[in-house]
Parts: structure tokens; C-alpha cells; sequence
């Protein structure tokens, strides 16, 4: 049945302002907010059978490694090793009181800032895991890589809303990292226009850092309808590595192909630059990173793969039907998982994860735990470093250009507030108590009888235990491959299980949270075009639909979709 819903005054403004004056968010010409023809029919592939819509979300995955091989020909992918190579090669700077040691920096917001975060774990863990293989002074190159990601640390795990709107807030964050001379900085933007990762950008270039940009769409498209775009693509200071490969799988969830290719760009640099300066691991490092992809993808659509991907879907559609609640148990994967399930939450409008003081919300669909460590530990473990989380005060968001409080409150997204999230071994009953639970044990590679038994130690409590194994893949020296091949996967499976649950249209997002700029934007478009309405009608719709949610209680149930509420408007 439609809902009756009345556009008001205030709705109307609201639409009016968005119209005329965030013109620069307005972003349907772009090819990584529309429709990919390859996977057209994903929803009706989905309903023929599960195993047949896989084929076709995984028929996007392959567009990367056309553009890929172009890519790692050319000679900005050389430019971006030789300037890590460079910065790995030069001593600590001491034209300072305090000396600086030259670092790769990457930045990123939502998938790409959690990927900034996973090519730094990437790097220290290297050194963690061979160190008995390192010198002392070979040891020293751990601290040679960092990560910003947009709203700090925190926002590994749930989305920090707005900040990516805000280039003022990158470029303090940068700031804070000491970003400057004999950095190689990387800028990761999967659309090619986050203002927040530009920002950061722009901050690197002025004080001096060999400066790199990374995004997926066309150079010429973003130079004609953005400003903040043809700034960072025109700034001599700055190489551009464009990998457009085509639209998503998914119309306009770039944490799909544009991330993936980010992800494959960026960590074979990274590996290429650490063998070129510890040339004894060269030989574990694939000469042709293409070739080792398609591998990959040859792997994760064999029968086999395909088929353990599809009975996941089916399983997990089942269970979040009946409300039950999924918690993976991972290990040298949890960074990867992350990036997957928290991007659920804005991508499908799901809860996002809750934490211990926060009873008031409803529950996530889905969990990460590492069996092992306690949650303080387990951070040092996934990180090999002390987290970066936004200490930021009052007076700091009141400054011209920061991202705005909301409702005069700081945002809890600092090292404390990060801590409630008990994402180690720590009990959480709530996760299995008064509801259907699984423990899903995600294993990639060889078993692991350390991390299995304590994962099914954890569970004992759970209704169901699963194992889930990803596809064995390639070793290298960074584990660049089996990284990717945990991201192509989840990528499948959790879209999947949208798809299977209704929760797309053809292959549009058509339940997505409007938490920035560009996601407000993206509802107006699905609402204009599934209802055929004009953009400002739709507009209209979604700021009344926001106005009516705003209105009511959600106390510890599930809040509806902005978008879901305005199209059963009659």
C-alpha cells in the first residue's frame, strides 16, 4: 500500500537549495553513478538462480583487467614505483628540530579510505610476518607507510556521515600526518571527485610530496563538469592515473570495480617498490600483474567457487529473512571483511554495527570478531600501529570549511568511542541471544588450527556454525592476491544477498542510505527514475521522506530508507 505523504514547505526548500547550490554533487553524467549494460539483467538473473546471477555480477569483474593491462604499461604506473622507490630510499630529513621520515601515504573516504588503511596493514604486516628473514635496518622500512582515511580511524568500521563533503577536513588530517617533503602521497577517489581526499591532495602538492591521483572515471569528464576536480587533474605537482574501466556491476557502487582496481593498482606498486629496494623477495612477486589477475578471477569462476559463493547467498538471504544475525569470525582477513560490511550499511540501508552504548539501535545484519584478541589487541594486530582516530574539538569544526556538528553534539568517533566496538574475543551475547544466529569462520588459504579452534571455542554458544572457505589463490610478498581475492568475493556475496532480498531494481541500488552529498544526489536520480518524475519532484520526495523519518521513533528498530519511503508515494 502507497503512503500518503505530504511535501511541505520546508521539503520544497530543501530541494530548492540542493538544485541551486550543490550543482557540483549533481553527478549522474558520470560513468560510475550509471548503468553498466553487461549487468542489465542482474535482478532477473538472480530470480532464474543464484548461481546464474554470480555469472553476471562477476562478468563486471572482468572489464578491470582490460584497462589494468594499459595501465601497468604505462608510464605513470612506473612514475608511481619509482617515486616509491625514491622515498623508501632517502634517509630521515633533518631540516627540522624534529627529524621527518619519508613516507608512502595513501588517502581515501568509505571503500577507498578503508583500502588506504588495508595497503598499510598490508606493508607492516609484511615485516611482521618475515622479520626473522629482515636486518635491523630492513626492519626500519615498516614505519615507511601510512594511511588517512576521511573521519579517522573510526570510520573503518562505520561510516563517519558527511565529512568526504568537506575538502578542509582532508586537508587537516593531512596536516596532522605531517604530510610534506619526501612523501610520495597517493589520493584514492573511486569516482575521481571526493572532496574530502582532494582536500588532502591539495595539502600534499603545496608543502612539497611527490603527489599521485587514483580515480575511475574519465579525466576529461571530471575536468569539464567539476571544479574541485579540474583543480587537483590540472595541478602540475600531481600525476593522474585514470583506470575508467566502465560503469559497476552495481550502478554506482563504486566499492565494486572502481575500488577493486584502486585496490590492484595501488598494492602492486606497493610490492613492486618493496622488491625493487629488498630485491631478495623479488623472486615471490608476479612479472605480469594482469596475468596474475585473470588467475584470480579464473579461480573465483570455476564450478566450485561459483557454486560455494551462490549456496553463501542463498544462505544468508534465508537467514537475514527470518532476522537472524550473521558473525563472521576472521583473522588476517578482518580488514578486508570490514570494508565489505560496513559498506552494507550505506549501500543497502542496513544498521550499521552498534556498539556497547549503543542499545538503543537495532542490531546489525552482520558482525566481525576476531576470536583471538581481545578488541584492544586485536586493533594492534590488525594495524601494527597505534589507531588514528579525530580527537577533534568544538572550536575545530567551527573553523570556515569543517564538517558541521550535527545537532550541536561532537561526533563520538574517537579512540575511546572506537574501543566499544567489541570486534574481539570478547562475549557478545547479543549477537546470538533472542534471535537465529551463525558463525560464519571465514578461512583463506591453508587452515589454521590455532585461529579455527578459538573461532569455534567463541561459537559454542551460536545456533549454526559455518566454515566459509575463499578460493585459494597466489602467495606474495604483501599476500596482494589473496587480499584481492577475500574483496572480489565479498564484493559478490554480500551484493548478492541485496540482490536475492529484493534490494535492488535491474541493477540499481534502489535502498541507499543519503548520508552525503552524493548519496542524497544518487536517491533523488533512482527516485526520478523509477517513478519518472523530474529531478526536482524527486528531490521534493526525498527531503518530505527524510523530513517524515526524522519524525518518528526508531528506538531499537530498523530506520526505513529515505528513497523506499518516497517511491511508495502515490
Amino acid at each position: 500500500m502507497k503512503k500518503i505523504l505530504s511535501i511541505t514547505d520546508a521539503a520544497r526548500e530543501r530541494a530548492r537549495d540542493f538544485i541551486d547550490n550543490e550543482k557540483q554533487f549533481q553527478l549522474g553524467f558520470l560513468p560510475t553513478e550509471q548503468s553498466n549494460p553487461i549487468t542489465a539483467t542482474l535482478e532477473e538473473d538472480f530470480k532464474r538462480s543464484t548461481l546464474a546471477g554470480v555469472q553476471c555480477l562477476q562478468r563486471g569483474d572482468r572489464q578491470i583487467a582490460i584497462t589494468m593491462r594499459h595501465v601497468f604499461a604505462s608510464p605513470e604506473f612506473r612514475a608511481l614505483v619509482n617515486a616509491m622507490v625514491e622515498t623508501l630510499s632517502t634517509p630521515p630529513l633533518t631540516n627540522s628540530s624534529t627529524p621527518k621520515l619519508p613516507r608512502i601515504i595513501f588517502s581515501g573516504c568509505g571503500a577507498t579510505g578503508r583500502l588506504s588503511i588495508l595497503l598499510e596493514s598490508m606493508w607492516r604486516d609484511f615485516f611482521f610476518r618475515r622479520s626473522a628473514e629482515l636486518a635491523p635496518h630492513e626492519m626500519k622500512l615498516a614505519d615507511r607507510c601510512a594511511s588517512i582515511m576521511t573521519g579517522g580511524d573510526f570510520a573503518l568500521i562505520k561510516s563517519v556521515e558527511s565529512f568526504e563533503d568537506y575538502a578542509e577536513g582532508g586537508r587537516r588530517q593531512a596536516a596532522a600526518l605531517n604530510v610534506g617533503e619526501g612523501d610520495t602521497f597517493v589520493a584514492i577517489s573511486e569516482g575521481g571527485e571526493t572532496s574530502s581526499v582532494l582536500g588532502s591532495l591539495a595539502y600534499a602538492a603545496e608543502h612539497g610530496a611527490r603527489c599521485f591521483l587514483v580515480f575511475n572515471n574519465p579525466a576529461d569528464l571530471l575536468r569539464k563538469h567539476l571544479d574541485r576536480c579540474r583543480d587537483a587533474i590540472d595541478n602540475p605537482k600531481v600525476t593522474v592515473i585514470d583506470l575508467y574501466c566502465g560503469s559497476m556491476a552495481l550502478a554506482g557502487s563504486t566499492r565494486m570495480q572502481a575500488t577493486t582496481s584502486e585496490q590492484l593498482l595501488c598494492s602492486c606498486a606497493l610490492e613492486a617498490a618493496l622488491c625493487r629496494v629488498l630485491p631478495h623477495f623479488a623472486k615471490e612477486s608476479s612479472p605480469d600483474c594482469t596475468e596474475a589477475l585473470e588467475a584470480v578471477l579464473s579461480r573465483l569462476e570455476s564450478p566450485s567457487a561459483r557454486n560455494n559463493i551462490a549456496d553463501a547467498i542463498d544462505f544468508e538471504k534465508s537467514f537475514y529473512s527470518r532476522k537472524g544475525r550473521v558473525t563472521y569470525f576472521a583473522d588476517d582477513c578482518m580488514l578486508d571483511l570490514f570494508t565489505d560490511t560496513t559498506e552494507r550499511s550505506p549501500t543497502f540501508m542496513l544498521p550499521p554495527f552498534r556498539s556497547t552504548d549503543e542499545t538503543n539501535l537495532a542490531q546489525s545484519w552482520a558482525f566481525v570478531k576476531n576470536p583471538l584478541y581481545t578488541t584492544e589487541k586485536c586493533w594492534d594486530a590488525l594495524l601494527h600501529r597505534d589507531v588514528r582516530c579525530l580527537e577533534w574539538t568544538a572550536d575545530d569544526y567551527a573553523k570556515p570549511g569543517m564538517p558541521p556538528l550535527t545537532g550541536g553534539q561532537l561526533p563520538q568517533i574517537g579512540r575511546e568511542s572506537l574501543m566499544k566496538y567489541q570486534i574481539g574475543s570478547e562475549d557478545t551475547p547479543e549477537r546470538y541471544m533472542d534471535c537465529e544466529s551463525v558463525a560464519v569462520i571465514v578461512r583463506v588459504g591453508a587452515p589454521d588450527a590455532v585461529f579455527e579452534a578459538a573461532a569455534r571455542a567463541k561459537s559454542e554458544n551460536f545456533g549454526e556454525v559455518r566454515l566459509f572457505d575463499v578460493a585459494s589463490v597466489d602467495s606474495s610478498p604483501l599476500e596482494v592476491w589473496k587480499h584481492l581475492a577475500v574483496k572480489l568475493t565479498f564484493n559478490i556475496l554480500s551484493t548478492g544477498t541485496m540482490v536475492a532480498m529484493g534490494r535492488v531494481s535491474g541493477n540499481w541500488m534502489s535502498w541507499v542510505s543519503i548520508s552525503n552529498k552524493k548519496l542524497v544526489d544518487r536517491g533523488i536520480r533512482l527516485i526520478s527514475e523509477l517513478s519518472r518524475i523530474s529531478y526536482e519532484k524527486a528531490a521534493e520526495r526525498l527531503f518530505a521522506a527524510d523530513e517524515w523519518i526524522a519524525s518518528q521513533d526508531w528506538t531499537g528498530k530498523e530506520e526505513p530508507c529515505a528513497v523506499q519511503v518516497a517511491l511508495g508515494v502515490k
